[in-house]
């Protein structure tokens, strides 16, 4: 429950809750100019736009990274230094944790570049040039085989399309650069992306747990926060400045446009803005899709997450090296958990369905003016599609979230190679497939080291599957579980680990010893993944016509959406879809309910007050608690002598966003954007900027606990030197 005794802010911030608001909208890069210049400059923007984003010069966007592929990071010194979020980064500390050495708990900090860690698995992407390619690819769809197919949304399609597109402009790639050409508003617009992606990329420092995830679940979606949510990578490049994989003789890359970072602070008010790679949102809903949202994707994680959290948390708590084990995938599986909670909660408490009630009637009165009877067409069609595919739609995702993403024993591999050679009986080619099954199988086993973990969780996620679709829907290993174990799935779950051959190294070990057909196609957990397999493909065949009438319809929606703000003389922007983009508000208190204003700054003393030495989300390291006490902040005090932990800025941001560069009017980098809070999470649906904000670290409480905190001094201060 919140709590009523929050951080007043003065009756002017909460005045100003009232006054100018943030510009909706998550913006691409290369409309800045012609639809967002004047309204940033009015709302306090004191650069040219041409800073921020220039097509044939560097600026600002040049700074600006894909972290992962999955979160946004920003490169803050000439050497390559990457800031990002602790959650961002969280996967890669774990990956050198060890319960000798346990980062994740205690922090890393490298003492020089020697010591910075590589990071198996990680990229950090550039965009070089975005181009609107879109009269070039509605030409090419013209020349289509089949041109009322759904070729315009296909990935492996546009790839193609792409290639053609750089031959006749004869764009070449240097070595680590990509194509990604994209479509927009449902189809209605197409952007070519053309990146570099660097993949030696190591790790140089992250605060401790108690300052990276102070507040862990309990704070999540919420404000005030006080979290130090930050972590710092390097990117690496062969000797002449091109991406290059691991090697020792690698060297920082040399960057030309590192961004510029503010020690000056901020109020309440000032101008901010935003730049990363926003995965998802969908502002084009049609209301009954907003309620087929909550009732499949939301209703799914809520209830199968809260199930399989309670199994790893017991677990976790009860064994350090199974703790640093599922620390990135519990926190992945809680962080959205929580957010399909707050959402479905908010999308009922803000009445977002009456409000796109109210969107379609005004754009079914705008066809309707125009004598367009294609809209309405295209409104009657996509209800009818969500309605047909509800059911479909409801099992693929209690099936996704139930049995693919949480269990990891299902990550076993695939021994159709296997299968298919014991039936040719040739031995050279069974013992070929039988080689390369062992070098599979090794690999698995490295990855689940807590088998007794799994079985437990394998066996809640049986019963959670069991017990939210009906019988006569169940995938088809519930036929050999009512047959041969009474309907008991725990029964079935203890079978696979005592005798499946992925259930224990010594069962594999064993059946490789003498491998037949039999044990393969009768092993429980083969034909429990088989299973899985099947009842995903079932629900996309069943879904599968539906979702192509579904593409249709919604790209003549979209498109009537943008010939209505045209006409309206109003900008326009695409959901997001994990490209660059721009979005840009202010400084912004706000108020969550009647007679509470929740301040737009949290300060160290909120870090003590929180403190619960017996809850591990709220431990207070000594060494901060003693800083606090003496005030001994250095250079990063705020003016009024306080160190300010974190603030919330009124942008519109989403998932993806996470490690996002926050700037002030003068393109100075003032912090990091790591969260929303909870009023807010419709915003992936409706964007309210009365009560939607972006949460950020505050940068110089990051360098705070970089130098005064970590003794890293050498890394403060290349972050803030300049070439």
């Amino acid at each position: 429950m919140r709590s009523v005794k929050r951080l007043l802010c003065c009756l002017a911030a909460a005045a100003f809750c009232t006054g100018m608001k943030a510009d909706e909208g998550m913006w691409m890069l290369t409309d800045l100019k012609t639809q967002n210049a004047v309204a940033m400059r009015e709302l306090g923007l004191l650069i040219p736009v041409d800073q921020i984003y220039n097509a044939d010069s560097l600026s600002l966007k040049d700074a600006v990274v894909h972290f992962g592929g999955g979160c946004t990071g920003e490169v803050v010194s000439a050497q390559g230094l990457v800031l990002t979020n602790h959650h961002c980064g969280y996967g890669y500390i774990q990956q050198h944790s060890s319960v000798e050495h346990d980062y994740l708990t205690e922090g890393f900090w490298a003492a020089n570049r020697q010591e910075e860690l590589p990071c198996k698995g990680l990229t950090v992407t550039f965009i070089d040039r975005i181009l609107d390619v879109t009269s070039y690819v509605q030409t090419q769809l013209a020349k289509d085989p089949d041109p009322q197919g759904v070729n315009y949304l296909s990935p492996a399609y546009l790839k193609i399309v792409a290639g053609r597109f750089a031959r006749t402009e004869g764009i070449e790639l240097p070595q680590g650069s990509s194509m990604e050409l994209k479509a927009f508003y449902g189809g209605n617009k197409y952007y070519l992306f053309i990146k570099k992606t660097y993949s030696d990329v190591r790790l140089v420092g992250a605060p401790p747990s108690s300052i990276g995830k102070f507040g862990a679940d309990t704070d999540n979606w919420t404000w005030p926060r006080h979290t130090g949510d930050f972590s710092l990578f390097r990117i690496y490049a062969a000797p002449d400045g091109s991406p290059a994989s691991y090697a020792p003789e690698n060297l920082p890359l040399e960057v030309r446009q590192p961004l510029s970072i503010s020690l000056d602070g901020y109020k309440e008010g000032d101008f901010a803005f935003v730049m990363g790679f926003p995965g998802r949102n969908w502002r084009y809903m049609t209301s009954d899709e907003v309620e087929e949202r909550m009732q499949t994707v939301n209703f799914m994680r809520i209830h199968v997450r809260d199930a399989r959290q309670n199994v790893l948390r017991q677990e976790m708590e009860a064994d350090d090296a199974v703790r640093i084990h599922y620390a990135a995938k519990y926190a992945s599986s809680a962080n959205y958990w929580k957010n399909a909670l707050g959402m479905n909660e908010g999308l009922v408490k803000l009445g977002v369905t009456d409000t796109k009630r109210s969107q379609q009637e005004a754009l079914l009165a705008f066809g309707k003016e125009r004598g367009d009877t294609a809209l309405l067409s295209a409104f009657n069609t996509i209800n009818r599609i969500v309605a047909q595919r509800r059911s479909a739609l409801y099992h693929q995702q209690a099936i996704q979230e139930a049995l693919v993403t949480a269990l990891d024993c299902m990550k076993i591999p695939s021994t159709a190679a296997l299968q298919t050679a014991l039936r040719s009986k040739d031995k050279a080619r069974i013992a070929k497939a039988a080689d390369s099954l062992d070098v599979a199988a090794a690999r698995y086993f490295a990855s689940v080291p807590y088998p007794e973990v799994e079985r437990k969780v394998a066996k809640a996620m049986l019963a959670v599957y069991a017990r939210y679709i009906a019988p006569e829907e169940r995938i088809s290993i519930f036929k050999i579980i009512d047959r041969k174990f009474k309907g008991d799935t725990d029964r079935f779950v203890d079978a696979c680990f005592e005798h499946s051959m992925f259930g224990s190294k010594a069962n594999f070990d064993r059946f490789m010893k003498k491998p037949t057909l039999y044990k393969l196609d009768t092993d429980w957990m083969v034909l429990l993944k088989y299973s899985i397999t099947d009842g995903l493909l079932k629900t996309a065949i069943s879904m599968a016509e539906a979702n192509r009438d579904y593409n249709r319809a919604h790209k003549i929606w979209v498109k009537g959406m943008m010939d209505m703000r045209q006409a309206k003389g109003q900008a326009l922007y695409p959901d997001a879809n994990s490209t660059l983009r721009l979005t840009y508000g202010k400084v912004a208190s706000y108020s969550p309910a009647d007679g509470i204003v929740d301040c737009y700054r949290t300060t160290l003393k909120g870090v003590m007050q929180k403190e619960d030495p017996s809850n591990p989300e709220f431990i207070v390291p000594d060494k901060l608690k003693r800083l606090y006490a003496e005030g001994d902040y250095g250079r990063y005090a705020d003016a009024d002598g306080q160190m300010t932990t974190c603030f919330v800025v009124d942008t519109d941001n989403t998932g993806g966003n996470s490690g996002s560069p926050v700037l002030n009017a003068w393109g100075k980098l003032i912090g990091v954007a790591f969260d929303r809070n909870y009023e807010g999470l419709t915003g992936d649906i409706a964007f309210r900027p009365s009560s939607q904000r972006a949460i950020c670290v505050d940068i110089r409480y990051v360098l705070f606990v970089i130098d005064k905190y970590a003794g890293a001094t050498w890394i403060a201060d290349e972050m803030l030197s300049r070439p």
